[in-house]
């Protein structure tokens, strides 16, 4: 095996510390084509669907491939807008804030573990831009396997092929960090000052396969928590809100209540006003924008509802960019933020027999 070297590594060059921001992915288009790609990489991922791989090609390629590109491209079409896929404009919006916050001290760059950009590019970026320590924040609030660990599998493969390894930090989860309570509390409350407040406010969180949790994944309980501590930030009795679980598919069980079927029954027991608010997405996407404001509207009140919010991701809210740069600070404590390049280190390498031009191979 040859193992990935830095070509462009320069005895001059500053060491940097570099944090790497990840989401879920994003088709390239809102094209069957592109969404083929998407899926056929999302879905073929072991941590997403464990299903022994023999079975699960013959499924995934021989069905679902073949009907499922062209009902999500008409999804993402609905959604699209001048700039591209909305969950990548929000990620990338959140990386330039993050950049202004940290200045020069701290490199930012975001990746999609599924798509474009790619971790491996995003990795080589930073990595060419002289880091030498790298924070890897997944954008996933509580963890789960099929979101955390996943990422944590396409950064230990780019690793294992790297001749030159950075230092490493992981946060694998920020369920219950108070700043993140508190951002996804204000935002509640500020949509409160301009809409009112709802008979029942429902936390929607992306649902997963009810296996996992026998099987000891502690997403199930991480989602409770986060529900439960804005629940008190917010002042509701415990009656006021409700966790629920959305975007199941296949005929296997998944966490419940399940957001839709919880959203049929609600009018039925004299709840006419609700807002769904989704404190384990980082940036509003395909799930919540068409999922949650189209589809589930439309069942709340189609069961006789009388007045539906979405209440906006924290994107690249001030309040949102506040609380991930302090848990980025916290996870980068004892690490310097910044080291001046040593002016003679050039001067050193060259005389133990590097070239002088200044792309050295290592």
């Amino acid at each position: 095996m040859t193992y990935k070297g830095n070509p462009n590594f320069d005895h001059r060059q500053q060491d940097r510390i570099g944090v790497l921001l990840v989401n879920l992915g994003t088709p390239d288009a809102p094209t069957p084509a592109a969404l083929r790609r998407y899926l056929g990489e999302f879905l073929w991922d072991p941590r997403v669907v464990e299903i022994p791989r023999p079975l699960w090609w013959l499924i995934l390629h021989g069905i679902i491939l073949r009907v499922r590109p062209r009902k999500s491209a008409r999804a993402y079409a609905s959604v699209w807008t001048e700039a591209g896929s909305p969950l990548l404009v929000h990620t990338l919006a959140q990386r330039d804030r993050l950049r202004e916050h940290f200045g020069d001290s701290v490199l930012v760059e975001a990746a999609m573990r599924y798509g474009n950009p790619s971790m491996d590019s995003a990795l080589d970026a930073l990595c060419d831009q002289g880091a030498r320590k790298i924070l890897v924040l997944p954008l996933y609030p509580q963890y789960c396997a099929a979101t955390t660990a996943s990422t944590f599998d396409a950064l230990a493969r780019n690793f294992s092929a790297r001749r030159w390894l950075p230092e490493l930090r992981f946060i694998s989860h920020y369920h219950d960090f108070p700043l993140y309570i508190r951002a996804c509390a204000d935002t509640i409350s500020q949509y409160w000052a301009r809409h009112g407040k709802p008979d029942k406010l429902v936390f929607s969180y992306h649902g997963i396969p009810r296996r996992n949790l026998d099987l000891g994944d502690p997403y199930h309980c991480e989602c409770h928590k986060t529900s439960r501590l804005l629940g008190a930030a917010l002042g509701l009795a415990e009656d006021a809100w409700i966790t629920t679980f959305q975007s199941r598919f296949g005929a296997a069980e998944w966490l419940q209540p399940y957001t839709d079927a919880t959203l049929k029954a609600l009018p039925g027991q004299g709840v006419n006003h609700v807002q769904v608010f989704c404190p384990g997405f980082a940036a509003d996407c395909l799930e919540t924008i068409e999922e949650i404001d189209v589809e589930n509207r439309h069942y709340f009140l189609e069961a006789g509802g009388k007045d539906f919010h979405y209440i906006p991701a924290l994107n690249a809210s001030e309040a949102h960019i506040d609380a991930l740069a302090a848990l980025v600070s916290n996870h980068l404590a004892g690490w310097e933020a910044s080291v001046e390049a040593d002016p003679l280190r050039q001067q050193r390498a060259q005389a133990l027999g590097a070239a002088p031009a200044s792309a050295v191979s290592i």
